[in-house]
């Protein structure tokens, strides 16, 4: 296991790194793989030793939208709030690289927010930057253009990956924006004429300026 994440989260108290791998199960997942569905129960909290998830929103017409990523050392601030209040998921968490995650029971949530100030401020770095992030998404969709948001999507993978060539497919954008795949596809091409990127199959890369 990765230890090294929740090391440098909690370095400042070992006794709660301890607790949270003693009451904790891991479990290895594969690009694709969903961990969490909409309208599930929320039995653990899910935190990234390794890898990455996406967090999704489905509309009622089917639609979905990408909320945000949780990266190796977060967790998934919803899970966090569902599970602590028994309501069912409204999210779907789904993985997009290869990811070990460590399992922390819903009931012991609770248990070390009083034994363990450390553990609280976890929390609120979370939401802190969860809250940030959703902000963002809503600025994009009220005021940016789909073209701009694809963009900044493909920056935001790009800068995930720490490569300028991302491997996705153009449904798959055009999920996480929540538009059609022909306006995805569209948009690309245009994009790719305007010498902002060069697509391949089921590959896109990005220019260097």
């Amino acid at each position: 296991m990765n230890n090294s994440v929740l090391s440098k989260e909690f370095s400042t108290s070992k006794d709660l790194l301890d607790k949270l791998y003693q009451n904790s199960i891991t479990k290895i997942y594969h690009e694709g793989d969903i961990i969490l569905d909409e309208n599930a129960s929320i039995r653990s909290i899910p935190i990234v030793m390794r890898g990455m998830i996406k967090v999704i929103r489905t509309e009622e017409d089917g639609r979905e939208i990408l909320l945000y990523y949780i990266k190796a050392g977060e967790s998934c601030i919803m899970s966090f709030l569902g599970g602590m209040h028994n309501e069912k998921s409204v999210v779907k968490a789904e993985v997009e690289e290869d990811a070990e995650i460590l399992f922390l029971p819903v009931d012991k949530v609770s248990l070390f927010i009083k034994e363990y100030p450390e553990w609280l401020d976890y929390i609120f770095r979370l939401y802190h930057k969860r809250f940030e992030e959703l902000l963002d998404i809503i600025n994009a969709i009220a005021f940016k253009k789909v073209d701009e948001r694809l963009l900044n999507l493909l920056y935001k993978k790009s800068s995930n990956s720490d490569s300028k060539t991302i491997t996705v497919t153009h449904e798959q954008l055009a999920n996480e924006l929540g538009t059609a795949r022909v306006v995805v596809s569209r948009l690309l091409k245009q994009l790719e004429d305007a010498g902002k990127l060069k697509l391949g199959r089921n590959k896109i890369t990005l220019s260097e300026n």
